[in-house]
């Protein structure tokens, strides 16, 4: 493993260290960064920049030892056991804590015992001073007989040096240790099997207790103020009375905080593509492109771009509720309950997750050992209020529900929390009927690793909101241009008399009225738009939707959204301003909709039908790609889609029916 320099260094380390805190601050990238272990479930590289030289970095999963009990763990291993057989990293970075330096110490000696070039850098030094923490570094030095650096990501003091330290860092060549011992490893998949490692000196009973021994010399710690607020705090959250009530407290107040500041910003991004729109229209000579960028990409992109302020505030506030420590909080506390429906704590966090994205929060179930535990918590994780249901339900909100006020709290943001407490219960309650069928003998113990209460840092909360939003934009931008330009092209087309012959049986059947010019025009391109391609789609699966209170209009963009959920908006904005010269707002289109007796199509009763819908019916079409992935077979994706869709569309018809 001799090299002249460095040029590939790992990140390796226990969860709820900071180690993706470093790669972020390394490589300039901006990976996921939470306060609960399980957040980086997959090794991610990116690259560093040291005095002009290049170093490539790979960020691997938390892991507490070389005993994988799950499937990010077992990244760790096989990256091992790879290195051990034909080296490619030059130096590991084994990111530790100040404060749990005890139990972190477990799986550097291991990787130091392997012979593997490392280096261990002790994180949060920060905070040794707010703790009452002293380390004795050279007497750690020694001992470990190991390169040791003190660094603080968050005040980036050491980053310059730990730079410094892996450029001029040559690794040597490996003295081969002892190959005595051979010991069991019990992979996440439940099976035993012999692996042979390069000398694990002790076994883990004396390892621990001479990591004790060091501890005790290196590590001196006072009581202080601090463990005294961390106690209090978790009398609180950690309840199991005011626990649960403080948990749904905060929740409902980040929904209230959603409704109340976004509520500006949303009207100012509906009018100002309302205007795009009429602007284009009016400047651009008459023809197929202007038709196509003022009645079909314009509008589609408005209808998601105009939730970009309530999608930031929400994932504000829990990036604030991650980074602060209060994310274990709700593992732990969870615990008990979601047993009782066969899941555990950990299923939490891609629960949680969920309210991102069903993509990431479906990888993030690797992190939970029991193979029945995890494919329950991927088929039910789906029932979980995604962004991308998020603009469904604000728009249909503020059609059919007033802005009214109970207590200090908006009518609005109570009906937004009810949908997704309703989600969650969904995905308990099927999760609970999955344990009674699914069998299997594997149990796990849980654990679960309560970190310290921090002080979120502005910076990290403020790149997670920006990416997750981003990622929103431009991941549903790509489904929309495209749908977009597909609705325009079948809107704005037909073979049937009717649509050819459109202006002259529109003409005839209102000559009797006083119309202007204006008001005969929007007939004619609303029957044009009728009798169009996806007009004949439309009234082709009318007859199944009905029962639900959709028109055929609302079953276009309702099939449109299976693509991806946000695209439901965005396709009604299409459809509604094809052939229409009156550029109001999205939510001015869909408020002026009327059924042919002049009932408003989006009445309290089609508007519940459509939330309640999308509650339980199957995400997207790239989530059922990822259930695939996981389970390794379309068995499961296919289940969810049929069941999930079925219940959706009985659920709705009910309601519809009840309220109508």
């Amino acid at each position: 493993m001799s090299k002249t320099s460095l040029r590939s260094i790992a990140l390796l380390g226990n969860p709820n260290t900071g180690k993706t805190s470093l790669f972020n601050k390394l490589t300039g990238l901006t990976q996921k960064v939470g306060n609960y272990p399980g957040v980086t479930v997959e090794q991610k590289r990116g690259k560093m920049a040291v005095q002009e030289e290049e170093f490539s970095v790979v960020d691997l999963p938390g892991t507490y030892s070389l005993n994988p009990t799950s499937q990010d763990e077992k990244v760790v291993l096989d990256f091992v056991q790879n290195e051990l057989k034909s080296p490619n990293t030059d130096l590991i970075v084994y990111v530790a804590e100040i404060s749990n330096l005890r139990r972190n110490l477990l799986l550097f000696t291991q990787l130091r015992d392997l012979g593997l070039p490392i280096v261990l850098v002790v994180n949060m030094a920060d905070q040794m001073l707010v703790k009452n923490i002293q380390l004795d570094l050279e007497i750690l030095k020694r001992d470990l007989e190991a390169s040791v650096m003190l660094i603080s990501v968050r005040k980036g003091t050491g980053i310059d040096e730990l730079k410094s330290f892996i450029k001029e860092f040559q690794t040597e060549e490996v003295k081969t240790r002892d190959v005595e011992l051979r010991y069991w490893v019990e992979s996440y998949s439940g099976n035993v099997s012999d692996v042979d490692l390069l000398s694990i000196r002790t076994n883990s009973v004396n390892r621990m207790r001479t990591i004790n021994d060091l501890v005790s010399k290196v590590v001196r710690k006072e009581a202080s103020k601090f463990d005294q607020f961390r106690a209090n705090l978790d009398n609180v959250f950690l309840h199991k009375i005011y626990s649960p009530l403080v948990f749904l407290l905060i929740i409902l107040l980040i929904f209230q905080g959603v409704y109340s500041w976004s509520s500006y910003p949303m009207e100012w991004i509906d009018m100002f593509f309302a205007n795009i729109s009429s602007w284009t229209k009016s400047v651009l000579p008459e023809g197929m492109l202007t038709d196509l960028l003022a009645e079909g990409l314009i509008p589609g992109i408005g209808g998601v771009v105009i939730f970009i302020p309530q999608i930031a505030i929400l994932f504000t506030f829990i990036g604030f509720l991650e980074e602060s420590g209060y994310m274990s909080r709700v593992v732990y506390i969870t615990d008990k309950v979601m047993r009782k429906f066969g899941l555990s704590g950990k299923s939490v966090i891609p629960l949680i997750s969920g309210t991102a994205c069903s993509i990431p929060a479906i990888m993030a179930s690797r992190n939970i050992q029991n193979p029945k535990e995890k494919l329950i918590t991927i088929l039910v994780t789906p029932f979980i209020t995604c962004s991308a249901r998020l603009p469904v339900y604000l728009m249909m909100i503020a059609l059919v529900i007033p802005s009214t006020y109970y207590f200090g709290i908006n009518l609005q943001a109570i009906v937004l929390f009810s949908l997704y407490v309703l989600g969650f219960l969904a995905a308990l309650l099927s999760a609970m009927v999955l344990n009674k069928i699914l069998k299997t003998k594997v149990k796990d113990d849980f654990v679960v690793e309560m970190p310290e209460y921090r002080l979120p840092s502005f910076k990290n909360v403020a790149l997670d909101v920006f990416n997750k939003t981003k990622s929103f934009v431009f991941d549903a931008g790509k489904i929309i241009v495209a749908l977009s330009v597909i609705l325009w092209f079948l809107a704005s087309n037909g073979f049937s008399d009717e649509f050819r012959n459109a202006e002259e049986i529109v003409s005839n059947q209102y000559e009797d009225h006083l119309l202007t010019e204006d008001g005969l025009e929007s007939r004619i391109n609303a029957f044009k738009v009728e009798h169009s391609l996806i007009g004949s789609a439309g009234k082709f699966i009318e007859p199944v939707i009905s029962p639900l209170g959709y028109d055929w209009k609302i079953g276009v963009a309702v099939l449109s959204s299976f693509a991806a959920r946000e695209v439901f908006i965005g396709s009604l904005a299409t459809i509604y301003n094809v052939g229409n010269d009156e550029f109001d707002g999205i939510k001015s289109k869909m408020s002026k909709e009327e059924r042919a007796d002049g009932s408003s199509v989006y009445d309290l009763a089609t508007g519940v039908s459509i939330l309640l819908f999308y509650v339980f019916a199957m995400q997207c079409m790239s989530t059922l790609a990822i259930v695939k992935s996981e389970t390794g077979s379309w068995k499961w994706p296919m289940i969810q889609l049929f069941s999930m869709t079925a219940l959706a569309y009985f659920v709705a018809m009910i309601s519809y029916q009840i309220l109508s």
